[in-house]
C-alpha cells in the first residue's frame, strides 16, 4: 500500500506516459525518490532514451543524497553504521534489497575521511614519501610512472612452512572435492590460504631508496572496498630528485662529468642500422616459435596485467585493446561470469611478477604450457561482443558467435531469463512475444489478458524460469551452413528453434 501511495508523487504527464505503455514500472518508480514534477519532467526529458535506466533516473534526482550502493556508503559498513552515528535516511519502497539514501553528505564523507585517515596510519609509519587517500581511484594515477618491489629469500624455517601448507591445502581440496571432508575443512582452508597470503606478501619487499621518491593512494574502490596503490612516483617526485642532484645530494657516481670523447652516430644512420637490426630479429624469430611465443605473452600482459603506467614497452608491436564490460550490464555484482572472471585474475595476479621489468624473463622460463594458458588468459581481456547502439564492429559481434560455438559455449550456464534479467526491461508486447517464442502462441495469451505490465511480468517470470529459454541478443547463433545433427537434452530443446534465427 506504501508503495502504490508513493507514486502520488509522480508527475501526472509521466503518469500518462506508463498508461500508454511509453515507461517501464521500474521508470515509473524511480521517480517516487523525488516530489518536484517539474524537476521530475526535466531529468526524463534531458536523457536519451537509450540511457533511461531506474538507477541513471534515481542519481539525476539525487543530487544531494547518496545511495545505499554508492562506494562511500559500503566502506563506511553501510545505513546502519551511518545511522547509528546520527545520519538521517530515506527508504526507498521500491527497492528489493531494502536500500535507502543518506540524506547527510556532510557527514557520510567525514565518515569516510575518517576511516580512510586511519588507513593510512601504518603506511605512513614505513617510510614512504607520501601517503594519500581518497573516496576514489583518482585517474591520473595510471599515467605515472612506479616503482617496484624485489623479491627476497624466505628463511627456511618460513619456507618450510610454506611447503607445509601448500601441501595441507592440496590434501584438504581433494578431500573437499571428494565430498570426504572432515568438519571444519572448509575453515582450515580459509585459514591456509590466509597465512599464504601474508608469507607470499613477505617474499616480496620494496627498497628504501624506492620508498623515499615514491608514495601510496589509498583509495575506496567500485565495492567500497580500501585499495592501495603502492610505489606511485608522481611528477613532483622526480622533480625534487632531479633538484637534489643540482644541489649536490646526488651519488658520486651521477655528479662525476665524463669528459672523454663519445662516438656519435647520424639520426639517418642508425635509423638504417636499427632497421637491419630488425631484419635479423624478425627472421631469427619466425625460426624459434618458444620465444616468439614468450615475446607475444609478454606484450599482451603487459597491457592487462598492470593496473597503473608501465613504462616497460614490448619490441613487438603486438597491441591489444581491453575494455571492461561492468558499465553496460545492469546489475555486473550479479552477474556469474563477471564474477568468475574477476577471479581468474585475482589468481593470475598471484603469479605474474610484480614488476613489470622483470616479465621477460619471467616469460622465457616458462614452459610452452604455461604460456599457452597465458596467452589465452590475456587475449580473453581483449574479446569484445558487446553491441551498442551506434557501433561499426557488426563483422566482429559475429565472429563472436564462431567464437562461442569452437568454445562449445552453453549460455543457459551463465545467463538465466528472469523477470530482473530480462522481463522488467521490455514492454508487454515483447513480454507476450518472448512467451510465445519460448511456449508457444497458447501460453503467451495469459500474458496479453494482463492488466498492468507488473503481472505481464510477474507471469512471464514464472512461465520461463527454468525452461532454458534465452533471449535473441544473448545466444550464441548456430552456424546457418553447417549441415551437422547432433544430441541434445531438454533444456538446450527449449532455445534450440530461436538459437537458428
Amino acid at each position: 500500500m506504501r508503495r502504490r501511495l508513493a507514486l502520488a508523487k509522480v508527475s501526472p504527464k509521466l503518469l500518462d506516459l506508463y498508461c500508454k505503455e511509453e515507461m517501464t514500472f521500474e521508470q515509473l518508480s524511480a521517480f517516487t525518490v523525488s516530489d518536484d514534477h517539474e524537476r521530475q519532467e526535466q531529468v526524463w526529458n534531458g536523457l536519451s532514451t537509450w540511457d533511461r535506466h531506474a538507477s541513471r533516473i534515481k542519481s539525476n534526482l539525487l543530487t544531494d543524497e547518496v545511495a545505499s550502493t554508492d562506494r562511500r556508503v559500503k566502506f563506511v559498513g553501510g545505513l546502519d553504521a551511518y545511522e547509528q552515528v546520527g545520519g538521517t535516511v530515506r527508504r526507498d519502497l521500491f527497492d528489493a534489497d531494502g536500500g535507502g539514501y543518506a540524506l547527510d553528505v556532510a557527514l557520510l564523507d567525514r565518515l569516510v575521511s575518517e576511516k580512510l585517515e586511519e588507513a593510512t596510519v601504518p603506511y605512513r609509519q614505513q617510510g614512504w614519501k607520501w601517503v594519500e587517500a581518497t573516496s576514489e581511484r583518482p585517474e591520473w594515477m595510471f599515467n605515472v610512472p612506479r616503482a617496484y618491489p624485489v623479491e627476497v629469500e624466505l628463511s627456511d624455517e618460513v619456507q618450510a612452512e610454506y611447503d607445509a601448507l601448500c601441501q595441507e591445502h592440496d590434501e584438504l581440496a581433494e578431500m573437499i572435492n571428494n565430498e570426504a571432508q572432515e568438519e571444519g575443512a572448509h575453515e582450515r582452508v580459509d585459514a591456509i590460504n590466509r597465512r599464504l597470503d601474508e608469507i607470499s606478501e613477505s617474499k616480496e619487499t620494496y627498497l628504501a631508496e624506492d620508498k623515499a621518491r615514491s608514495g601510496i593512494v589509498l583509495y575506496v574502490n567500485y565495492h567500497g572496498k580500501l585499495e592501495a596503490a603502492i610505489g606511485i612516483i608522481r611528477n613532483e617526485d622526480e622533480a625534487a630528485d632531479a633538484d637534489e642532484g643540482e644541489n649536490g645530494n646526488a651519488p658520486a657516481s651521477v655528479k662525476a662529468k665524463d669528459n672523454t670523447s663519445k662516438l656519435t652516430h647520424p639520426a639517418t644512420l642508425i635509423e638504417d642500422l636499427t632497421a637491419q637490426k630488425t631484419a635479423a630479429l624478425r627472421v631469427e624469430l619466425v625460426h624459434n616459435p618458444d620465444v616468439a611465443l614468450a615475446a607475444v605473452v609478454h606484450a599482451m600482459l603487459l597491457r592487462v596485467a598492470y593496473t597503473s603506467y608501465v613504462s616497460e614497452q614490448s619490441a613487438l608491436q603486438v597491441s591489444l585493446t581491453y575494455e571492461r564490460v561492468e558499465g553496460s550490464i545492469k546489475s555486473p555484482e550479479k552477474c556469474r561470469a563477471v564474477a568468475d572472471f574477476d577471479s581468474v585474475q585475482e589468481n593470475y595476479g598471484h603469479k605474474i611478477p610484480g614488476n613489470p621489468a622483470d616479465l621477460f624473463e619471467w616469460c622465457l622460463a616458462q614452459s610452452r604450457e604455461e604460456l599457452l594458458l597465458l596467452l589465452a588468459y590475456a587475449a580473453a581481456h581483449s574479446v569484445n561482443a558487446v553491441e551498442k547502439k551506434f557501433t561499426d564492429r557488426r563483422s566482429g559481434i559475429e565472429q563472436a558467435n564462431q567464437l562461442g560455438r569452437a568454445l562449445n559455449v552453453r549460455m543457459t550456464d551463465w545467463f538465466e531469463t528472469t523477470a530482473d534479467s530480462y522481463f522488467n526491461h521490455i514492454n508487454r508486447q515483447s513480454i507476450a512475444l518472448a512467451v510465445a517464442e519460448a511456449k508457444g502462441e497458447d501460453a503467451s495469451l495469459s500474458v496479453k489478458a494482463a492488466g498492468k505490465k507488473t503481472e505481464a511480468v510477474l507471469i512471464a517470470d514464472r512461465l520461463i524460469v527454468g525452461t532454458g529459454w534465452l533471449p535473441a541478443p544473448i545466444r550464441i547463433a548456430f552456424d546457418p551452413s553447417a549441415e551437422v545433427h547432433v544430441e541434445i537434452d531438454d533444456d538446450e530443446a527449449q532455445s534450440l528453434p530461436m538459437a537458428a534465427e
